[in-house]
């Protein structure tokens, strides 16, 4: 009788086995292919997050090389001489340059940042409780004068009279991509952004809190002086913007560090501000990568831009964002790994100590074959057919079935892992204490762009192709080694020594 009938057969009579043999070959495999489905729509979601959100690359003067040369400097310098106190030096980067990094490959976008403090002209800027700067400046120069005495420090005198701002000004080069309005801490709520077209021009964005306090619109005018009251600019308002940022506690003593006394313009703008050594330069550039995975590439060809003074400027990469977003698609993504080895393996076992037993229960029916002159190839040949039509059966119920199975277990998994990240998150951001971005007028954006990070919430699960050919690759690898390995163990014997040994 032909070896692939006699299995049929021998299913058919055997019909038990074969439905628990059915039972255990499916688990498997649909949980073989739910880890694999699970792993590609992982994949597949971390790439298009790294595509979406990239990555940004910032350039800017490199202060511990700063420190390192004024450190040399000091110490080279004559005993004798009194050596210098190191000094924060402000070091602005010419906007030829920037631009030239904005022209390579892979750059999406860019932004060009130049910060400084300014006086509000004309309108009341939003007090901090604690700031004594708004004081009558007459008196306190007069208590000042009466505490030195006649003949008071000369030195002190010949200080120039800064008067301390009240206004903290970020020219950028486009406010839309500014980091707070990137992480949603500001929103345009009237008018419009500043965008590039804007560069030249004497306008600006203004929170809705100072607007408010002043009655001012899009199109009125304000105008701002420098904190040395030498320069004066008038500025069209062109947008109005709100703020949910909290600020820092130096806030109560600064005015300037208010978030809502925070203007956006041109960097032109805040160039005029600073004078006119800062005509065509910026304080720092950001440019956006069109994938985070090419951000090596980028600094490698920046380095080679000769119009950057390397030796003065440096590169930071920041893929924080993206990093924070694929945490938990990572780790789901390696659970499934994990079960997919762990199911394989086991699944192996367990069907190979299935088929061994029944092997052993078919002794005399494999002596019996062999003693009338069937081949042993033949035997083994039968019981792989039996496994193989279990197996075929099984890969069809996992077809079908691993998508929901896959779905309802990968984003399970995701939502643990969503929660883990956000845990930790908390448990960070409670640890540095309330207020504890740092202070200081741009210090808290990383945080705030971690705690407005998108999560990734579920995962798009699709059986393709290539999974079901792996899985079949290994159910049918699980169906040969379960059925080689018990039978090389009985048929290594002669057909005499089978059916002397059977009880």
């Amino acid at each position: 009788m032909n070896f692939i009938k006699r299995a049929l057969l021998s299913m058919k009579a055997r019909k038990g086995r074969t439905i628990l043999q059915l039972f255990i070959f499916t688990i498997v495999c649909v949980l073989i292919l739910s880890g694999f489905t699970i792993q590609s729509a992982a994949n597949k979601a971390s790439e298009l997050a790294r595509q979406e959100l990239g990555g940004d690359v910032t350039l800017s003067v490199d202060r511990e090389k700063q420190m390192e040369a004024q450190q040399k400097e000091s110490t080279s310098s004559d005993s004798t001489t009194s050596s210098k106190p190191k000094m924060f030096e402000s070091t602005p980067v010419s906007v030829a340059a920037a631009k030239k990094l904005a022209a390579l490959d892979h750059v999406a976008g860019y932004n060009l940042y130049s910060n400084t403090q300014a006086l509000a002209s004309g309108f009341d800027p939003i007090a901090s409780s604690s700031d004594t700067s708004q004081s009558d400046d007459s008196s306190t120069s007069s208590t000042t004068e009466q505490q030195q005495g006649p003949g008071g420090d000369s030195n002190d005198s010949n200080r120039p009279q800064m008067v301390q701002a009240d206004l903290s000004v970020s020219g950028v080069l486009d406010s839309a991509t500014a980091t707070t309005f990137k992480a949603g801490t500001d929103k345009l709520v009237s008018g419009k952004a500043i965008t590039a077209s804007d560069v030249g021009k004497n306008v600006v964005m203004i929170e809705k809190t100072l607007a408010e306090a002043n009655d001012l619109k899009v199109g009125d005018k304000i105008k701002i002086q420098s904190s040395d009251e030498k320069t004066t600019v008038e500025l069209t308002i062109k947008g109005i913007y709100k703020t949910t940022d909290s600020g820092s506690d130096a806030a109560a003593n600064f005015s300037f560090l208010n978030p809502y006394n925070t203007i956006y313009v041109p960097y032109t703008v805040a160039n005029t501000i600073k004078g006119s050594d800062a005509k065509d330069t910026v304080d720092s550039a950001i440019y956006f990568m069109d994938d985070a995975a090419n951000i090596t590439a980028f600094e490698k060809e920046a380095k080679k831009v000769s119009a950057v003074d390397w030796d003065t400027f440096k590169l930071d990469a920041n893929d924080a964002t993206y990093q924070q977003m694929i945490g938990p698609i990572n780790n789901v993504a390696s659970f499934s790994k994990n079960v997919v080895y762990i199911v394989t393996i086991a699944g192996a076992l367990i069907l190979a100590l299935l088929v061994m037993m029944q092997i052993r229960e078919r002794k005399y029916e494999m002596g019996v074959l062999l003693a009338i002159g069937e081949k042993r190839s033949k035997l083994i040949g039968q019981f792989l057919v039996e496994i193989l039509v279990v197996a075929v059966l099984s890969f069809g119920i996992a077809a079908v079935s691993s998508h929901y199975v896959a779905q309802v277990v990968g984003n399970q998994l995701l939502t643990q892992q969503n929660e883990t990240a956000s845990e930790s998150t908390s448990t960070t951001t409670n640890q540095r204490g309330p207020g504890g971005n740092g202070g200081g007028p741009g210090q808290g954006f990383g945080s705030s762009l971690t705690s407005n990070t998108a999560e990734i919430k579920s995962l798009d699960i699709q059986v393709s192709l290539e999974d079901m050919l792996k899985m079949g690759g290994i159910g049918v690898g699980i169906a040969f080694i379960s059925v080689l390995l018990p039978s090389i163990l009985i048929l290594r014997m002669n057909p005499k020594t089978i059916l002397t040994k059977q009880e």
